[in-house]
Parts: structure tokens; C-alpha cells; sequence
């Protein structure tokens, strides 16, 4: 039996999923009521072009949230961020921060936030969707980053240039 022929699971996401039609955005939503888990969602990008990924990531979630005003990022993990865009005619406000914590947080109205792992482009299918499943179900109280570590979906954040990355003020005495 080809992969083709083989019966899909319809809540997993597609082997290839990044070949896909430009435009599809990859996300998956928590459905419960409770939101008693860390993450609310889970998306996959396919670039760390913010201007090319954020416009289809907020057509679907005003879809389903409704207008969506605000949106906070971590400024390490994306390329050249804006402060705002206007996507659909509605203007959306972008927070940077560096934080490392490999999500995004989604602001609704005035006080209605919710939080979505980022799963890294490079991701692999297979773990990006491990990662994806994980952050949805509505008992996970992993952060963010563990579940990717978990699902080896994981690069370690890059060290700035100027930082001692041997953990030692300067360099070692000559004897």
C-alpha cells in the first residue's frame, strides 16, 4: 500500500505538509472550554519572515476569535519585525520581546490573550506534528520550549557575539 492509498488520520497534518499551496497556514487549536493548559494552539511557519507568515496566521484566527488588535513575538526568533501591519484592513499592533519561550500571543479586543507554540520551520513533519498534538491537548502543562525539546523540534537559541560563551569573564591565564 503507497502512503497515498494509506488511510489518513484527519486530524493529523499532512507528510508534506509544507509543500502545500502557498497561503495554507498550518495551525491547530485547543476546543475545550476550560483553557486550563499552558498553550492555547499551536502554528508552523514556514519561514521566520514575519510580513510573509503573520498575514495568513491573522486572517484565520480573526476567522475564528474574531478581530485579533495586538500580537507579541519573541524579536530573536524572526526577521526584521515591524511594530505594526495592517492585515485585512484591520491594523494589528506587534510586540517584540526577547524571550526565547517559542510562542506567540494573540490579543483579542482588549483582554482576551491566547498563546500558541511556534513550531520552528525546520521542524521536521513528523515532529512538528508530535509538537502541534502535544501543545493542544488540554492537560499540558509543558512549556513551550520543552515540548520542543521533547519533540526534537528544539535549536538552541543562538549565543550574541559578545557574551563569554565559556561561562568565564575573560580568557584563561598563560603559564
Amino acid at each position: 500500500m503507497t502512503e497515498s492509498e494509506a488511510p489518513r488520520d484527519p486530524r493529523l497534518l499532512p507528510g508534506a505538509v509544507h509543500q502545500a499551496a502557498p497561503g495554507t497556514v498550518l495551525l491547530r487549536l485547543e476546543t475545550t472550554r476550560s483553557r486550563e493548559g499552558n498553550l492555547d494552539g499551536a502554528w508552523w511557519p514556514r519561514s521566520r519572515d514575519v510580513g510573509a507568515e503573520l498575514p495568513g496566521l491573522i486572517h484565520v484566527l480573526t476567522g475564528y476569535l474574531g478581530p485579533v488588535t495586538r500580537v507579541g513575538l519573541d524579536a530573536t526568533a524572526w526577521d526584521g519585525l515591524p511594530t505594526r501591519l495592517v492585515i485585512d484592513d484591520q491594523l494589528v499592533h506587534i510586540d517584540s520581546f526577547v524571550v526565547g519561550d517559542d510562542t506567540i500571543l494573540i490579543t483579542r479586543g482588549e483582554r482576551v490573550h491566547f498563546s500558541l507554540l511556534v513550531v520552528p520551520p525546520h521542524a521536521t513533519p513528523d515532529a512538528a506534528r508530535a509538537a502541534m498534538a502535544r501543545a493542544i491537548r488540554a492537560d499540558n502543562v509543558t512549556q513551550a520550549e520543552q515540548i520542543l525539546v521533547d519533540t526534537g523540534t528544539h535549536r538552541p537559541h543562538p549565543v550574541p557575539a559578545e557574551a563569554p560563551q565559556t561561562g568565564q569573564e575573560g580568557p584563561e591565564p598563560q603559564e
